[in-house]
């Protein structure tokens, strides 16, 4: 009998290898989707306004989740609460500044902003939540302010607001999340993709309205033009920049919960920094981007300050981190930017206390 112990022990041993290496293998082709989302958004971006995009985008997602929704929620009684609304309300405010940044600021410059997140989390864990920082919380949450200061360069010749606006985003993330954690989501990945994309196509259709409503038009300039510009006629390729984003989108979607399902929390979030050499690389390649020394850095400490997070929720004595989740991750869409990774885990709604991410858009 001690030989077949032995044996299943080296079988789980070797089936939990396996899982992991093939959630890590789903996570950085998720994140590499996820940059890749925001570099069409950036291309998109000169001939379609944001409110727009935002709107159909959504609505193309939504009749491919609403027949398997409507069929799945019969059986499970869903029941729409007002936490699952506040927290699409505020990724979609993450989505929100997080497209507005796109034609503002660089790809390398959003993705280090954005990637503050965490460090965010772990201080309106401690402040709202009462959780306890320790050294480990309180050095990550330095490094990586000191991070976003090398990028903003907050000196009156080289500062730039506009790093703010990523880094708004990144709030937005981190509310979502510490609401998360309070509440302790056991709803339908299914039904929180749902309503999150009910509430971003409600969002942008009444920010269109509004902007139609008070006759802006952004003028010449084009970023004020992709941010306030009226709707614009579609062609066929404007079509099919919108059904790739809406493919994006739910390919995410699944990667994130099923990289969840497969490997530990704690080792899927290490790998979605790999988001940042991605969404560089893009920048790179398709924009002619060339981010200084000083920007390389600063995201060098903030993903530091995402590793010492990992090692912190690695130490504590919550031990369900180190465990793979169990089905039914909430990132629903798979945006990054949603409450998702970023440090903590992107499948917040795993009944581990993980946290797109995300989301977003949002990948994000």
């Amino acid at each position: 009998m001690p030989r077949t112990e032995t044996r299943t022990q080296a079988l789980d041993r070797t089936s939990l290898g396996d899982r992991t290496g093939l959630g890590i293998v789903l996570i950085v082709g998720t994140v590499f989707l996820m940059a890749t989302q925001d570099a069409v958004v950036k291309v998109a971006s000169a001939d379609m306004p944001l409110w727009q995009m935002y709107a159909l985008r959504s609505l193309l997602v939504l009749p491919v989740l609403a027949v398997p929704g409507v069929l799945w929620g019969r059986r499970r009684g869903w029941r729409v609460t007002w936490k699952v609304v506040v927290r699409s309300l505020l990724l979609a405010a993450m989505y929100l500044f997080l497209y507005a940044a796109i034609p503002l600021l660089d790809l390398t410059t959003i993705a280090a902003a954005f990637y503050t997140g965490p460090l965010f989390v772990t201080l309106f864990s401690a402040l709202f939540l009462g959780e306890r920082v320790g050294w480990r919380g309180g050095a990550a949450v330095c490094v990586g302010f000191l991070g976003a200061l090398v990028i903003l360069r907050p000196t009156p010749e080289a500062f730039d607001w506009l790093a703010l606006v990523p880094m708004g985003a990144g709030l937005c993330y981190a509310l979502a999340a510490v609401l998360t954690r309070a509440r302790r989501f056991d709803d339908d990945a299914l039904l929180l993709a749902l309503v999150l994309h009910a509430t971003l196509a409600t969002v942008a259709l009444t920010g269109g309205l509004l902007v139609h409503g008070i006759g802006l038009t952004g003028g010449e300039d084009p970023v004020l033009r992709f941010l306030l510009g009226p709707w614009v006629p579609l062609d066929s390729q404007g079509w099919c920049v919108l059904a790739v984003l809406a493919l994006i989108s739910l390919g995410t979607g699944w990667g994130l919960a099923a990289a969840y399902q497969m490997a530990p929390p704690v080792t899927v979030a290490t790998f979605d920094y790999a988001y940042l050499v991605f969404a560089a690389g893009w920048g790179v390649a398709l924009f002619g981007d060339r981010p200084g020394a000083w920007t390389f850095f600063g995201m060098g400490l903030i993903a530091v300050a995402g590793l010492l997070i990992l090692w912190r929720e690695r130490s504590s004595p919550s031990a369900s981190l180190l465990h793979p989740a169990k089905s039914g991750s909430d990132q629903g869409d798979g945006e990054p930017k949603a409450v998702g990774g970023l440090g903590e885990g992107r499948g917040e709604g795993t009944k581990q206390e993980g946290l797109v991410r995300r989301s977003n858009g949002q990948g994000w």
